[in-house]
């Protein structure tokens, strides 16, 4: 992650504008091209899911005091639609590595320059404005309320992470909510064509 980042800081300093804020935003830019078959398969996924959730409901209702008929009857389902209840966890855990590693660079990256950015005079250091905290929330929010099927439990779980992803950032280096934010925003705009287009591949349940 910091050859990658070196590389990108070079290349800003080869347009005449060497910036590590910038290189961060090419970097995540680039992370995110790179995983965006993942990001095909997640949203498939969770689109397939979202549409056999009427069905899934009344599978629960219906079996509600035998949990192995139950379990056995949903499973059936899914293979019936071709649905991999997992599959849209993949791409979460793919990035984890990413994103751990951004943070080790970021709080151990021997800088060429002063690593400023807009607002933000040291990457390294938490924002002193807290701005990029509040967008963090804000992205996470959206991204997050794009693929969420509607339930009482999902809705929690759509306030909770927002916040808890904006405490983290307020604590970490502002180099890595830099990251965070700019990775929501690609996300959104991709999760935002993805689910525009009709679901391919898929077979209903008879």
């Amino acid at each position: 992650m910091q050859i990658a980042l070196s590389f990108f800081y070079h290349l800003t300093s080869k347009f005449g504008f060497p910036n590590y804020g910038v290189a961060i935003i090419l970097l995540t830019v680039s992370i995110k091209m790179l995983l965006l078959p993942l990001t095909i398969k997640q949203v498939k996924s969770m689109r397939m899911m979202k549409e056999l959730g009427p069905q899934l409901k009344k599978l629960q209702e219906k079996h509600k005091n035998n949990k192995l008929k139950q379990q056995e009857e949903i499973s059936k389902l899914y293979k019936n639609a071709g649905v991999n209840p997992l599959a849209g966890c993949l791409p979460l855990l793919i990035q984890m590595p990413f994103l751990t590693g951004i943070f080790y660079m970021i709080r151990n990256f021997s800088y060429v320059s002063q690593p400023n950015f807009l607002w933000i005079k040291n990457l390294a250091g938490s924002d002193p404005f807290y701005i990029l905290p509040v967008l963090a929330m804000l992205t996470t929010y959206v991204s997050t309320q794009q693929t969420m099927a509607d339930s009482s439990q999902n809705k929690l779980m759509l306030l909770v992470m927002p916040c808890f992803i904006g405490y983290m950032t307020m604590r970490f280096p502002a180099g890595l909510g830099l990251y965070w934010v700019v990775s929501n925003l690609v996300q959104i705009i991709q999760q935002w064509f993805l689910y525009r287009k009709p679901v391919s591949g898929q077979r209903m349940p008879v």
